[in-house]
């Protein structure tokens, strides 16, 4: 059966493309499918290992924003073997896993997924059955990854925006299985913490389980803005990527939440092999142990210092928020036409945008979170939670500046060439 997407607000990007599927920005011929974007990655692959044959490993700069390594203790402390690992390491890491998220080990239990999409699609094939309804709730749009993991279930997804619009859709709706809530949405806009709390209400008067999509919130919403943690907020069951904000990393899901409904979800996961690797649970535990809060602060003040300059470079066109700067695609590519004095392009916004990323790893070395995602969960190029080191090792705040600048100058070069723009992304 295959599932009906509904997404409310825009639908086609600035330049009249429509939006592709489950992805809130239009696909061009260039990067047309899921395919290209990997042949895309493999390209930036083979510019990193050329540029560290050339330059050393130095030469290369995480600015993602996000942590995904694995950070052993020793090799005595941490066994990689799939039987010793967890036989050591489990019952810590469900205690920190629920003293981390919010929850207690009497009503709570915890489930560890290869990835945070993997705890969400386990937990919509679990919950969901064809022919029911997920109801999704940001300040903005849901993730990629839960539109495609309703489509799955084969369910029908309708994604609202505020109390107003999910309590409308809630009554209009039949068979709603599942609601899933996230904190910070995928442009970094945080709903409060009464918008979160009427929501979660609304779905329990409905007797409809609530799924947190908690990938970084989970510690942004506290660390930042004091609001509680995953499961303290009244949520059936919630999961969070230790590659983000705060954390050190491995790029694993965790999820907690009702005893009942995790051994459900781990039971599909399981079957499904989206588990993670048990000779990971000692570096995911050494990881939440390592968290610090102030942490989460200090990568926000370096991504603020970024910003700064930015906007000497790109004045409104720099998009600000709590916790991100972010170019948007549309307005790389009219920034990219400006500067070439051309009217039309054969791109569109995405490939432009892509097309950014690629020279800003080619000529500088600088890894975006572009290319953290296949495909990437938004077509904008993020700044965010930027490690003070790892500015400090690039040169600072205006290097990095003038290197976004003249990476868009490059882009302005070749923009209405197509051709120009297929070599650079994929060839």
């Amino acid at each position: 059966m295959s599932a009906r997407v509904e997404v409310q607000g825009m639908k086609t990007d600035r330049f009249g493309n429509p939006f592709a599927e489950t992805l809130p920005y239009a696909r061009g011929r260039i990067l047309s499918d899921t395919q290209r974007d990997m042949q895309k990655l493999l390209k930036a692959w083979r510019l990193i290992e050329t540029r560290i044959q050339h330059q050393g490993l130095d030469s290369v700069f995480n600015f993602t924003g996000l942590e995904r390594r694995i950070v052993l203790a020793g090799a005595s402390d941490d066994p990689l073997d799939d039987e010793i690992s967890p036989a050591l390491f489990y019952e810590k890491l469900r205690a920190a896993t629920l003293s981390h998220l919010g929850g207690n080990s009497e009503a709570h239990d915890v489930a560890v997924f290869n990835r945070m999409a993997a705890a969400t699609l386990a937990t919509h094939l679990a919950l969901v059955r064809p022919g029911e309804v997920v109801l999704g709730v940001s300040a903005s749009y849901t993730h990629a990854t839960v539109l495609r993991a309703a489509k799955l279930a084969g369910a029908k997804f309708v994604d609202t925006t505020s109390v107003e619009k999910f309590g409308t859709a809630l009554q209009q709706e039949e068979k709603v299985s599942l609601v899933v809530l996230t904190r910070m949405a995928v442009t970094y806009d945080i709903l409060p913490v009464n918008t979160m709390t009427e929501i979660i209400q609304l779905a329990k008067r409905h007797a409809v389980p609530v799924y947190m999509d908690d990938a970084g919130g989970a510690r942004v919403g506290p660390a930042l803005l004091n609001q509680p943690k995953t499961l303290e907020l009244g949520v059936d069951v919630g999961a969070t990527g230790l590659d983000k904000y705060g954390c050190r990393g491995p790029r694993i899901g965790l999820l907690a939440g009702d005893k009942e409904i995790v051994a459900q979800i781990r039971a599909k996961g399981s079957e499904l092999a989206l588990e993670a690797r048990p000779m990971l649970y000692g570096p995911i535990l050494r990881s939440l142990q390592a968290y610090n809060p102030q942490d989460v602060s200090s990568l926000v003040e370096t991504t603020k210092s970024v910003a700064v300059e930015l906007r000497k470079k790109f004045g409104k066109r720099l998009v600000e928020n709590l916790v991100t700067a972010q170019l948007l695609p549309d307005d790389i590519l009219e920034l990219a036409m400006e500067r070439a004095g051309v009217t039309s392009t054969p791109i569109v916004p995405y490939e432009a945008s892509a097309a950014l990323a690629m020279l800003l790893l080619r000529e500088y070395g600088i890894i975006t979170v572009h290319f953290a995602g296949l495909p990437p969960g938004t077509g904008a190029i993020l700044f965010k939670f930027i490690p003070a080191d790892t500015l400090t090792q690039f040169g600072g705040a205006r290097k990095f500046a003038e290197a976004v600048d003249a990476s868009l100058n490059r882009l302005s070069e070749i923009i209405a060439e197509a051709k120009a723009i297929e070599d650079l992304l994929l060839n």
